[in-house]
């Protein structure tokens, strides 16, 4: 009892510390994943694991933590809880990088297609011919080794593992699975954020700001509205402008002038070329007023 209570008041104290808490599934972490995880984030964030009904306790007598209450709702199965003043999605990017390729086990989900490479497979005949054969994996022997013929796609993404491919995934030393931390919900000054809240698509929101970018600063140039971003840009325009209104209207300067010339070369030689077919259509006119 005496220990629980020391533990109740240890974390009534983090939440007390720290503006943000989030609570994390620990289902399927091992413990020394857990344990690099801590290393990674001691600057960042404290990691500790603990009942949920303690944390319960902890969070009913933190009643200076505004709408903390209802992460109480959230807590179910195994977690670890995170103690920060990192943003909440700085943290949660933090944990999507942490996360490392690992051997698969039954029940595992694939964290992207598994594709076996064709190869030696480094193995000797036996036992291990009829396993790989088991889940499709066409196979030869040379040289005292077993071979894999070709590229074997043996799951897709989101795949439930079974056994049998787990054993020989660990066998030919591939790693289909992720493991990590996964946010299950944050509180955060008064806000409540679950997981898939917290999940960014980073891709996605660079491609939005870089086409919002791309649109103001056409509008910008379009509306002439001079800013330190598009004053290059504008001053080029406007110079182009001036340039073609200048030629269009003769005036000559010192940025014109040779351009005016070869313009009006140009119209001299059109000009000179068509002369010769005038002077044909007017002859038989003349010819007419000498008869």
């Amino acid at each position: 009892m005496v220990e629980k209570t020391k533990e109740v008041d240890e974390v009534r104290e983090l939440i007390k510390q720290y503006k943000s808490v989030g609570v994390a599934n620990l289902q399927k972490v091992r413990a020394a994943q857990l344990q690099e995880l801590k290393k990674k984030l001691e600057n960042s964030a404290y990691l500790r694991v603990t009942k949920n009904t303690l944390v319960r306790r902890a969070i009913d007598e933190s009643k200076d933590k505004h709408g903390i209450e209802k992460l109480k709702e959230l807590l179910s199965g195994s977690n670890v809880f995170l103690f920060t003043n990192l943003n909440p999605f700085k943290l949660a990017l933090l944990l999507e990088k942490s996360r490392v390729k690992t051997t698969a086990k039954a029940g595992d989900v694939a964290a992207e297609d598994v594709i076996v490479p064709a190869g030696n497979t480094g193995l000797p005949p036996g036992p291990i011919i009829s396993q790989l054969g088991s889940v499709g994996l066409p196979t030869r022997i040379e040289a005292g080794s077993v071979w894999i013929l070709r590229d074997t796609f043996v799951a897709k993404k989101g795949d439930v593992i079974d056994a049998r491919l787990a054993s020989v995934l660990s066998k030919l030393g591939l790693k289909p699975v992720e493991a990590g931390l996964s946010l299950r919900a944050m509180y955060d000054e008064g806000l409540i954020m679950t997981g898939e809240q917290l999940r960014l698509d980073l891709e996605a929101i660079r491609h939005d700001v870089e086409g919002a970018h791309a649109s103001a600063f056409n509008l910008s140039l379009n509306a002439a509205y001079l800013v330190a971003e598009n004053a290059n840009f504008l001053i080029r325009l406007a110079h182009r402008s001036a340039y073609n209104l200048a030629i269009n209207a003769s005036i000559s300067n010192r940025e014109t002038i040779a351009d005016l010339i070869r313009k009006a070369n140009m119209e001299m030689i059109s000009l000179s070329s068509r002369l010769p077919k005038m002077s044909e259509k007017t002859e038989p006119t003349e010819s007419v007023q000498k008869s």
